[in-house]
């Protein structure tokens, strides 16, 4: 069985792909995460180190977190896959979908560090990727959407039936890919069924900033299932 890592942001591509790939007999070690230099938030969804932390209690695999700033990203991230492949592991899982950067990008950072990239979304319809992630029991929230195409009732929706019924509608007006690839939303996922425990949001806040809108989780603990 080959050991790999996941590259984490929290969301739902990066924990559908992480899912995928377990099923196809990969043995995921970690989660790779990376945060500001601060060591405050994460660089992608812009979620607290606490509660990715917790997230990766709630899968039962061990998560790294490794501090960069943008500039030095790429020279970090490919540091951390070095050392990681003297830990054995063989590969790593991305969740991206159909962005030729992203692919080019991460092709390029594993073949530096002679891993091999695993990506299991690559080339599938967006929808049917969203309609799956909720058929297959997963359960996530929007933590971070763009102020121009999404209101603040959007903030904290569950990723349900509902959510992709009325994206659908949004997207006749808006230019918005189904699964946010292009950067349009981001999720959080409290439970699934890669998890042992479940995440319950107890308290939020929303905020915009950059043109950005972001829920601020304050509150969580984590719940037997």
């Amino acid at each position: 069985m080959h050991k790999v890592f996941a590259s984490w942001s929290g969301g739902k591509d990066s924990c559908f792909a992480c899912y995928k790939a377990k099923a196809s007999g990969l043995k995921v070690c970690y989660l790779l995460n990376m945060v500001t230099e601060d060591g405050k938030i994460s660089w992608t969804h812009g979620l607290s180190v606490e509660l990715l932390q917790m997230q990766s209690k709630a899968i039962g695999v061990p998560i790294i977190q490794r501090r960069t700033t943008m500039d030095n990203y790429e020279n970090e991230f490919k540091d951390t896959l070095r050392s990681l492949k003297q830990k054995g592991l063989s590969g790593g899982i991305f969740g991206d979908i159909d962005l030729d950067e992203h692919r080019q990008w991460v092709e390029k950072v594993c073949h530096e560090a002679n891993m091999t990239p695993h990506l299991p979304l690559w080339g599938q319809n967006q929808e049917k990727i969203l309609s799956d992630f909720v058929a297959s029991g997963f359960e996530a929230i929007v933590v971070a959407a763009k102020a121009d195409l999404f209101d603040e009732e959007w903030m904290g929706r569950k990723v349900d039936a509902g959510f992709i019924r009325d994206l659908d509608e949004l997207r006749k007006t808006k230019d918005i890919t189904p699964c946010g690839e292009a950067g349009e939303y981001h999720t959080f996922v409290i439970d699934g069924p890669i998890f042992n425990q479940r995440i319950e949001i107890q308290k939020t806040g929303k905020i915009v900033k950059e043109g950005y809108r972001f829920l601020e989780i304050s509150g969580y603990k984590l719940k037997p299932k």
